[in-house]
């Protein structure tokens, strides 16, 4: 597929774009830039708040916008306009944590593009988190509040995204099958290896990569996306060439285009030296 037949390229960043270090590779920076150039526009498509993206990411000079929280949320980083929004009602949010609570899990929430977690919860991250960035992150972008859903109850705006975390992977698999039957409002996806991010089933990367498409005046086919997990899936279905990274899941791999290289050997840039050529 010539360049010139691809416009817009939404690119994952966890285990995607990024390394597992969690760092923008020369390499994967380079090819970016060549891209830039070629007119091509370059999406950072993320699980993560805006806030929450590297500094590496936020400061390429051509990313003008970017679609965060899974979708729930597409802006212009230029003059901060929303272009896409999709939340959680906040009763339904804090009825689901009820539920949460009665399971051996600790979770957050995204609001108005920040994190917050009750701070009981936070101490204890360590006993259901032992993927080391995930850690850190949580730490680093969470506000501890005293209970979240005493919180939430005091805000008016709806929830972006919530997440759960459990160290019993086999347990985590059988939960990202059994909530959707008992709550099908909500969309399950994972992004790391011990996590579940809970959306509102408008919120997708799939349908996100599309209205800014639109926005755009770009078509379908003139898109191309980068991911790993199976948030990616709808936005590697959605796009006209979907690209898995050797990393994915196995469900991501079978969905996609085309299968490149992991993340630690710079798969994106891979594909887009070839796009490029």
């Amino acid at each position: 597929m010539p360049h010139k037949d691809i416009r817009l390229i939404a690119l994952d960043l966890d285990g995607t774009l990024l390394n597992s270090a969690k760092e923008l590779s020369p390499r994967n920076r380079a090819a970016l830039c060549r891209a830039a150039e070629a007119g091509i526009e370059i999406v950072p498509s993320t699980g993560r708040f805006y806030r929450g993206i590297p500094e590496a990411v936020r400061e390429l000079p051509f990313v003008r916008y970017a679609i965060t929280i899974n979708g729930a949320h597409v802006v212009d980083l230029r003059n901060g306009g929303t272009i896409y929004s999709a939340e959680i009602p906040k009763d339904e949010a804090i009825a689901f944590m009820r539920h949460l609570d009665t399971l051996p899990v600790i979770y957050d929430c995204y609001l108005d593009g920040w994190g917050y977690i009750t701070e009981a919860m936070r101490d204890r991250a360590e006993d259901y988190i032992d993927y080391p960035p995930s850690l850190d992150m949580l730490r680093r972008l969470r506000s501890p509040v005293p209970e979240l859903k005493q919180f939430l109850d005091t805000q008016e705006k709806g929830v972006q995204k919530i997440q759960l975390f459990t160290r019993d992977i086999p347990f985590r698999d059988r939960l990202v099958k059994e909530l959707p039957r008992r709550y099908p409002e909500l969309v399950f996806t994972i992004s790391l290896p011990n996590n579940i991010e809970i959306n509102c089933a408008g919120a997708d990367k799939g349908r996100a990569l599309l209205e800014l498409a639109r926005y755009l005046g770009i078509e379908q086919a003139q898109t191309m996306a980068f991911g790993d997990g199976t948030n990616d899936l709808t936005m590697l279905r959605a796009a006209g060439c979907g690209v898995a990274m050797g990393n994915a899941h196995p469900e991501v791999r079978a969905a996609a285009d085309r299968v490149t290289s992991d993340c630690d050997a710079d798969g994106v840039a891979q594909v887009i030296e070839e796009l490029l050529t």
